[in-house]
């Protein structure tokens, strides 16, 4: 079964929401996949929430600190209002959805990921991810936020990258489409066309790949180490494979397969 998965950036979902390009994104991918996944974050949302009620945002390494406070915005901002618009927006468009969270059935729990970011956590696959596998047999598309629980049952904030990273080793899913608010990566002043492990190490030391792109980036370097070999990051699905980086093993050769796949 060739199944995709769709990861949206917090920056991403308005323009999700109040438009129909991204409806017209998923029944063209629908016509080429037997099933999608859609994974989303809340950046923006959460740290304009947080700021409205005197809570600090602060980041490190691309990862926000959360505390028990903050917590709780993410998962009323992230696996509340923003899944359950995202959800209505594909039902009301005529397609099949449902909302879900990391949480749901004890498929992940989430392990805490150093000590002075708080509540941060990165999810393990504890129990059977059958169920979304019958979801997406049945021509469903689920909607998962990325907030998990600890083993004992403390909510926990997980980047969405590293959530989606996890959720598709788990079904190996065919293809990963990591959409930014970016038209690539950037590295030397220009979007690279594609970008292997030792680019990634590279760009981290030296600076270049910083902020937001970092967890991203290791989720794709962990992706291809458990054997999903089409990764893509960019803001443009509708011209696909002539836009965005790819994310390969090795060479500029298997690139050019992935053009032509």
């Amino acid at each position: 079964m060739k199944t995709a998965l769709v990861k949206i950036s917090g920056k991403t979902i308005s323009e999700f929401l109040s438009t129909n390009k991204w409806i017209e994104i998923f029944k063209n991918l629908k016509s080429e996949f037997d099933g999608i996944i859609l994974v989303h974050g809340a950046g923006k949302s959460i740290s304009e929430w947080s700021e409205k009620l005197g809570l600090e945002t602060k980041f490190i390494n691309g990862q926000r600190v959360t505390t028990k406070e903050q917590m709780e915005v993410v998962a009323a901002v992230q696996a509340g209002v923003l899944n359950s618009q995202l959800t209505a927006k594909l039902i009301s468009s005529g397609l099949e959805a449902v909302g879900l969270s990391g949480i749901d059935r004890g498929t992940f729990t989430a392990n805490y990921f150093q000590e002075e970011l708080g509540f941060v956590g990165k999810p393990e696959l504890v129990g059977s991810i059958t169920w979304v596998k019958d979801l997406i047999d049945s021509n469903v598309i689920p909607v998962f936020s990325s907030v998990c629980a600890d083993s004992n049952g403390n909510l926990m904030n997980v980047n969405a990258d590293v959530f989606a990273e996890s959720l598709a080793a788990a079904l190996q899913i065919d293809t990963v489409f990591f959409v930014s608010d970016v038209a690539g990566v950037i590295l030397g002043g220009s979007v690279k066309e594609y970008l292997t492990e030792s680019d990634i190490i590279a760009g981290i030391v030296e600076g270049e790949i910083k902020d937001g792109m970092i967890p991203k980036l290791q989720s794709c370097v962990d992706l291809l180490k458990k054997g999903i070999n089409k990764i893509w990051i960019g803001c443009e699905l509708n011209n696909l494979p002539n836009n965005g980086t790819w994310i390969v093993n090795s060479n500029e050769k298997q690139y050019e397969l992935l053009k032509t796949a």
